[in-house]
């Protein structure tokens, strides 16, 4: 059912589909509007390798600190988080500076030891010296970029493909899932992920990008994301590609044509910060009657696992996107508990996984 957004409640959405949860009926684009307006704030960014960007005021740095955190964005958070901050302590302050006048060389000298579970220091400095090359010809990773932009593009996806030629053409070696591209028909992620953070600029995204708009960019789609956008009616297809990333991207666009991606961080925050408003998100996920969209995401919990999660101020009746009672924190340590599961996720699963997504 396709139900009009009253004048006021969502700017700029021009339809939106309704969804019933106990048997209300819910405005999903003006229900995506108050998430965003009462999630979207940078408080809720870490754990995030996003945070990393906000200490680099200067652009080039800020493009060099992105295309690392991006591209190492998988795996555990914590794993995460540490890769990237060992990498960007072996740059120094100054990492575009650092790049642009390494050779390899210098670049594989400086990430010795470096690993990310699959992507080594090699891999990264492979990326780093065709990121440096690349600067020193287009003058920024932006011009680079926007080399690939044709008339008439109305996503970015042509000019990606273009990027990582470029940055392949540069002398880029790495392993295939370290950046690969949309023409392979990869979802392609974490170079979305980083188009994100380059081109959107609001309290969470700190942007930079002119040449780029916002309304071009596409949904950076992993596991996590492709189920969220499955249960809420935004996709049919059965698997995180490319061809899923565009399907959902569309469905954002015909909510939000200016912004198809406002909402994909506070839709990603849900099921890992435990301090996020949880009645916000009350249309998207919960446990609902009449065929509700999110009917699988929840499910109830043993009273002892239900005692510890009220006591770290979590809902009363559901346990977030597969994750572990052990994993819960808010502010402090939560007690070991026994791990539960929910529909698509392996028994045991930790929602620290799904931050930055898989390897896509």
């Amino acid at each position: 059912m396709v139900v009009a957004v009253p004048d006021g409640r969502c700017a700029g959405a021009r339809a939106a589909a309704g969804i019933r949860c106990d048997g209300v009926e819910y405005d999903l684009a003006a229900a995506l509007e108050r998430l965003y307006e009462r999630c979207n704030r940078r408080e809720y960014v870490a754990p995030d390798p996003l945070q990393f960007l906000y200490g680099y005021p200067d652009m080039a740095d800020r493009e060099i600190a992105g295309l690392i955190a991006s591209s190492l964005a998988y795996g555990r958070v914590a794993q995460i988080l540490r890769s990237v901050s060992i990498v960007l302590d072996r740059l120094g302050g100054a990492p575009a500076e650092f790049v642009a006048r390494s050779d390899f060389r210098r670049l594989r000298s400086a990430l010795r030891g470096v690993r990310h579970r699959f992507t080594s220091g090699d891999d990264i400095a492979s990326l780093l010296y065709a990121a440096g090359r690349a600067v020193r010809k287009y003058g920024s990773l932006e011009r680079c970029f926007a080399d690939g932009l044709r008339p008439g593009d109305v996503d970015v996806l042509g000019a990606a493909s273009a990027f990582v030629r470029h940055l392949e053409d540069f002398g880029g070696r790495w392993h295939d899932g370290l950046l690969p591209s949309p023409e392979s028909g990869s979802a392609c992620k974490r170079l979305h992920l980083f188009l994100r953070w380059m081109v959107r600029r609001d309290d969470v995204d700190p942007g930079g990008w002119e040449t780029v708009g916002p309304e071009m960019l596409i949904v950076p789609v992993d596991t996590h994301m492709h189920r969220i956008a499955t249960e809420i009616g935004l996709t049919k297809r059965a698997v995180a590609d490319g061809r899923a990333a565009v399907e959902i991207t569309g469905a954002f666009r015909r909510i939000r044509p200016e912004d198809p991606v406002r909402y994909d961080f506070v839709l990603t925050r849900i099921g890992i910060r435990r301090d996020v408003i949880w009645e916000e998100s009350k249309g998207l996920y919960e446990r609902g009657a009449g065929g509700m969209p999110g009917r699988g995401l929840f499910r109830e919990r043993p009273l002892t696992v239900q005692r510890r999660a009220d006591a770290l101020g979590s809902p009363r009746s559901f346990f977030p996107m597969g994750a572990s009672p052990g994993n819960l924190r808010a502010g402090r340590e939560a007690a070991s508990a026994p791990k539960l599961h929910s529909r698509g996720f392996r028994r045991g699963s930790n929602n620290n996984a799904v931050a930055a997504g898989g390897a896509q």
